[in-house]
């Protein structure tokens, strides 16, 4: 069979499919999404914290700004200050980098969820391929990022300039002013800033988000004939299931079969329906239907029963009764037992005559009717 298209993988990816990309790492991934979301983490950590950095910053500018006479002249001195500066501006921006590290673990669990996938991290002889990564290099997949980090880069670029066409004389204002009133100034520019990115991030997210889940289930479509194998694989070959299905159903048959010989009597319909009924009477119960079948196993029950003397009636509404609510292996109801009594009646006189060898007199007849309760009865026609 020559190898399909992707033109002609037109049937959405099964689950067993998406399972499979999963666990070799597959999984919707959107760096635009990740980047929008650490954005908008670190421009609500600034603003929650603005009062936080500006204090502190403020204080540790001050510190890093004066320098003692004396360490000026010793090397060791100006090492550890610069170290303690160093600590001291991580820990004031330490929450910051958590949420920003928290929006950054997020991220992967609002489209796929977190996955670790071992095959992953397999070498592969494609991804050192140069001619494979030639071909990736131009690609519809490269074109299509390119593109839109152009945009985005655009996007970017037109915020920035907005920005310093429009807060240009408030920046170059606070190179003159004191450190206590260009903090605050800077600190409102620069949270100005991160809104404006944000929400430029956002508008490429909004985007982007759409693009690559269409992406992801497009690469994943598959084939009929993928399909089809994926369901032989999961639940077996339909044909083989269907031939087993058939021999058990054959073996059922023949075991039906081998008890009609033992029944005492067969209810016809009389050509659609026939029901073989046996009592025991050691079990005190109620007689039991040992088979049954429509047409042509109805004609085969009768046959059997014709080849070993088992009495046979026509008695039509028991017949479909008996079929349709009655299955094999299982004792008679007891909105039956009347009509069924009857008919066992029939049968212990029929078999008491013949016992006797046909000198008690005239044969009992067969019952022409017995009553079947209203409901029961399907109403087949003959």
């Amino acid at each position: 069979m020559a190898e399909e298209s992707d033109l002609e993988k037109t049937q959405p990816p099964s689950p067993r499919r998406i399972e499979k990309a999963r666990e070799e790492g597959q999984v919707p991934q959107s760096r635009e999404l990740a980047a929008f979301l650490v954005m908008a983490a670190g421009a609500l950590g600034i603003w929650a914290m603005s009062g936080w950095l500006l204090q502190h910053g403020g204080n540790l500018m001050r510190a890093g700004l004066t320098l003692e006479r004396r360490d000026a002249f010793d090397a060791e001195a100006i090492g550890a200050g610069l170290a303690t500066l160093g600590a001291e501006a991580l820990i004031i921006l330490a929450p910051f980098f958590l949420a920003t590290l928290a929006a950054a673990l997020v991220t992967p669990f609002l489209l796929g969820g977190w996955v670790i996938a071992p095959k992953a991290m397999a070498f592969k002889n494609e991804r050192i391929d140069p001619i494979q990564g030639i071909k990736r290099m131009f690609s519809w997949h490269s074109l299509a990022e390119l593109v839109k980090g152009v945009l985005k880069t655009l996007l970017l670029c037109g915020i920035v300039f907005w920005i310093v066409l429009n807060e240009g004389d408030k920046m170059f204002a606070m190179l003159a002013q004191p450190i206590e009133s260009a903090l605050p100034a800077f600190g409102r520019l620069l949270l100005y800033a991160f809104m404006a990115f944000v929400a430029g991030l956002a508008l490429v997210a909004l985007f982007d988000v759409p693009f690559q889940l269409w992406r992801y289930y497009r690469d994943l479509r598959m084939t009929h004939e993928e399909l089809w194998q994926e369901l032989k694989e999961l639940e077996g070959d339909p044909y083989l299931k269907a031939r087993i299905r058939s021999q058990q159903t054959e073996i059922a048959r023949r075991r039906m079969m081998s008890e009609v010989p033992k029944a005492d009597v067969v209810v016809t319909n009389p050509t659609h329906f026939a029901v073989a009924l046996k009592y025991d009477s050691a079990k005190a119960g109620a007689p039991v239907v040992v088979a049954k079948g429509m047409n042509l196993v109805a004609q085969k029950i009768r046959a059997i029963a014709a080849e070993n003397r088992v009495p046979v009636l026509e008695l039509p509404p028991l017949a479909r009764t008996l079929h349709r609510h009655v299955d094999i292996g299982a004792a008679i109801p007891a909105p039956l037992y009347t009509a069924v009594a009857e008919v066992m009646a029939y049968i212990y006189q029929l078999n008491a005559f013949l016992a006797q060898g046909g000198a008690a007199g005239v044969a009992p007849a067969p019952p022409a009717a017995v009553a079947v309760p209203a409901g029961l009865d399907p109403g087949t026609a003959d």
